[in-house]
């Protein structure tokens, strides 16, 4: 049996499935094969909080509509158990924001919610696996171990645009650990990412040390950048957004860089 047919195996098992869907690589693969594996017994949730960008909320019901999975958004605020991002925000605002899509699915007639963890999720510090172990929610990408490379390959096959996405994360992951979340500084680091990614720049995050933005870049990427006519661009561009310094992290992206800084 294929590592695909063992997959949907284990959903049909589920019998009925509400996939947390943001719309990125791995939750939409998994949609797919929810949906595929359940027919109308499936549904996609997606949460709409001040921490996600517009753009992602706006592709997930692209996304949705082109696997023809049914689909909810949610509306969700700034928990208080976040508000000034503890170095356990990931764990706080999974607790939260799952007990609102477990809420959802029960409102919908389903029995079960899945995310789209992998096994390579394992490897980064992420405190929020421990929050869905303790609200039961399934990860069927890694209890049947598929990994982020496994999920692309599947994605390519199946003919989902996915399938070479880069991976992003909430915008709270831009700010430093025990820095109180503002609605405008997340606004501020949105539109910097947005104007970089209109440059070319599919990678990108944008790290907010209060008034300096220290910007990283895919590693490959990194020659493009460091072009003098284009770095006064950019350099102007986010100032006009609100920073007083523009920065560049030499080394390039690194997946969680904030969190380094943990046990320090």
């Amino acid at each position: 049996m294929s590592a695909y047919k063992r997959l949907l195996a284990y959903i049909e098992k589920l019998e009925s499935v509400a996939v947390a869907f943001s719309g990125g690589v791995d939750s939409t693969f998994l949609a797919y094969a929810v949906r595929e594996a359940l027919g109308d017994k499936a549904v996609a949730i997606t949460v709409d909080s001040p921490y996600i960008p517009r753009w992602e909320i706006d592709e997930a019901k692209v996304l949705a509509k082109e696997i023809g999975i049914r689909h909810v958004i949610l509306p969700a605020t700034i928990h208080e158990s976040i508000a000034h991002n503890p170095s356990n925000r990931c764990y706080l605002c999974k607790k939260v924001i799952f007990s609102s899509i477990l809420e959802e699915a029960k409102r919908q007639g389903v029995k079960v919610v899945v995310d789209g963890s992998n096994v390579d999720d394992t490897k980064d510090y992420r405190p929020g696996l421990a929050a869905l172990h303790e609200l039961n929610v399934r990860s069927p990408l890694m209890a049947c171990e598929w990994t982020k490379e496994m999920i692309r390959e599947s994605s390519k096959e199946v003919g989902l645009t996915t399938h070479d996405k880069p991976a992003y994360a909430c915008l709270l992951t831009r700010l430093p650990y025990d820095t109180t979340i503002t609605q405008e500084e997340l606004e501020r680091i949105e539109k910097s990412e947005v104007y970089l990614m209109t440059l070319g720049f599919r990678a990108v995050r944008v790290r907010s040390h209060g008034q300096l933005a220290r910007i990283e870049v895919a590693r490959n990427m990194r020659k493009k950048l460091f072009d003098e006519a284009l770095l006064d661009k950019i350099s102007h561009t986010l100032k006009t957004y609100g920073y007083d310094y523009v920065t560049i992290e030499a080394s390039g992206y690194t997946m969680g860089s904030f969190n380094q800084q943990i046990g320090k």
